[in-house]
């Protein structure tokens, strides 16, 4: 490993950058080349106490939560523009973290976070309830929706900022406090975001970021009495802890977890078309997706000709490199143990009978040497209980299933722990809505895969979590529902005391 000219970086509470309280920290490293990129504390729980303590202080005196939605909506309004002019800058620095290529992160990653933040500012003036009537005939009620209090939001390594922000724009919006704990692999651009929220004109102590170790951080964080709700994202096994933690507070819960998408192809389906968004789809971000697609249910009669084409297109369209290079389509894994893990399943699924028809291993070549790089992979002859079809792999690895039986089909896709996202593909729409209603997931896109977009809700169903993040239903997750009556009748006793004591004489 390399340190040279690696950058200090310090975490962010009540408005001042500050070292870890036992002035511990942890090397920050470019999975493409080992280097040191920089370093950042390693909290502790003395860290998690003075940043909960900060974002309670700053809810109780309402420096935030008492601004009116027009004013939290121009403040996420100009964090947006902030991050806008330097959106090449952040592109850059999450591929060197993450891995992945400048590319991905500059044309479809930031854009994206840059349109989350402006959909939640304007959220942020939109918050609905019911009607306002004389529902008992007595009085007037109405709905509030109000701020939770204290969020603690911790985020996963594949998505650095994108789901920051899922987190803090409907948080923030709503008028809750937050601390955020980034993933120690990859703060770096939550940490450099801290610093636009200053200019953008968020109080002190509303936004905090907190770095460090699950162990270090994340449990104090979850278990901490004056945290009201956790939003998680990350694997199941840790979401499972996470619920069980948050059970001992009754604390309010957002877990969007692990997935395992399946893609069915119709007997009509288009070859290139199925090929084509399916490789896309289960390679980006070098699978390091949950929604990524990774298991492909075949007409029996059509394996052959969708194998060869996804084949042909994954040599053609996907090239490993240096994520800052032009030429590169995806960059390296996030580390080598999580490169031994992906391995693992790929020879799991041989051990089990399923075949390679391509990659499957890491990549030769000096360029690779240094960095944990992993061939793009399809499996082919892949059954139902193999595991490389029941469990998140977490890489660039599709299963092909065939099929005979479309009913089958769709059970064996729904026979799995996971339910985030899955897609249909076909040319008879009739069909395609029946499969999709039939699906047990959250998304289902139907001639495409993996579309997400600000207005619509993104979650899952069973072992996948629940609540959602993105559109104004994630909105729920970080608000209270309160119903306030107001009596119309005015002084006097009213007939309905009558059910409790005697009315009049």
């Amino acid at each position: 490993m390399t340190k040279s000219k690696s950058k200090k970086y310090q975490m962010f509470i009540n408005g001042r950058w500050v070292d870890a309280h036992h002035k511990e920290t942890l090397d920050i490293i470019n999975p493409a080349t080992s280097d040191v990129l920089a370093s950042v504390p390693k909290g502790s729980k003395e860290d998690v106490n003075a940043a909960v303590e900060a974002a309670r202080s700053s809810f109780a005196k309402g420096v935030w939560s008492r601004k009116t939605p027009a004013e939290r909506a121009g403040v996420l309004w100009k964090l947006a523009d902030l991050l806008e002019s330097r959106l090449n800058e952040f592109a850059s620095l999450e591929s060197m973290n993450q891995g992945r290529s400048l590319k991905f992160s500059r044309e479809a990653d930031m854009p994206v976070i840059v349109d989350n933040l402006r959909f939640f500012a304007g959220a942020a003036r939109m918050l609905e309830g019911k009607a306002a009537a004389e529902y008992a005939g007595t009085g007037t009620s109405f709905i509030r929706r109000e701020p939770i209090g204290v969020v603690a939001g911790i985020v996963p390594w594949n998505y650095p900022l994108l789901i920051a922000v899922w987190k803090l724009a409907p948080a923030l919006a709503a008028g809750n406090s937050i601390v955020l704990k980034p993933a120690s692999y990859t703060p770096l651009t939550l940490l450099e975001l801290a610093k636009l929220t200053e200019k953008a004109g968020v109080p002190a102590g509303v936004l905090n970021v907190v770095t460090g170790t699950g162990e270090s951080v994340g449990i104090p964080l979850v278990e901490h009495r004056q945290v009201d709700m956790i939003s998680f994202t990350g694997d199941t096994a840790t979401g499972k802890k996470v619920m069980e933690a948050a059970a001992k507070g009754i604390k309010r819960v957002h877990l969007e977890l692990g997935g395992k998408a399946p893609c069915i192809m119709l007997p009509d389906a288009d070859v290139f078309t199925v090929a084509d968004g399916v490789t896309t789809a289960g390679f980006w971000n070098s699978g390091q997706d949950c929604t990524a697609a990774t298991r492909l249910f075949v007409p029996k009669e059509h394996h052959d000709a969708v194998v060869r084409k996804m084949v042909e297109l994954t040599k053609k369209n996907f090239r490993l490199g240096n994520p800052l290079k032009p030429s590169t389509d995806i960059g390296p894994l996030i580390s080598f143990r999580h490169r031994e893990r992906v391995a693992g399943y790929v020879k799991a699924g041989v051990q089990e009978g399923a075949k390679i028809a391509v990659g499957g291993k890491e990549p030769a070549g000096r360029e690779f040497s240094r960095g944990a790089f992993f061939e793009p992979t399809i499996m082919t002859g892949a059954m139902q209980h193999h595991r490389i079809c029941r469990e998140e792999i977490f890489g660039p690895v599709i299963a092909v299933q065939t099929y005979t039986d479309l009913d089958q089909a769709i059970k064996d896709a729904n026979d799995v722990p996971y339910g985030l996202s899955a897609s249909v593909w076909g040319k008879d729409i009739r069909t395609c809505m029946k499969v999709a209603n039939e699906l047990q997931f959250g998304t289902v896109w139907i001639n495409d895969h993996g579309i997400l977009t600000s207005e619509m809700p993104h979650g899952g169903f069973k072992q996948s979590g629940f609540g959602k993040d993105l559109s104004m239903y994630s909105l729920d997750e970080y608000t209270n529902v309160k119903h306030v009556y107001v009596d119309m009748l005015g002084p006097g006793e009213k007939s309905w005391h009558g059910a409790v004591h005697k009315v009049g004489k």
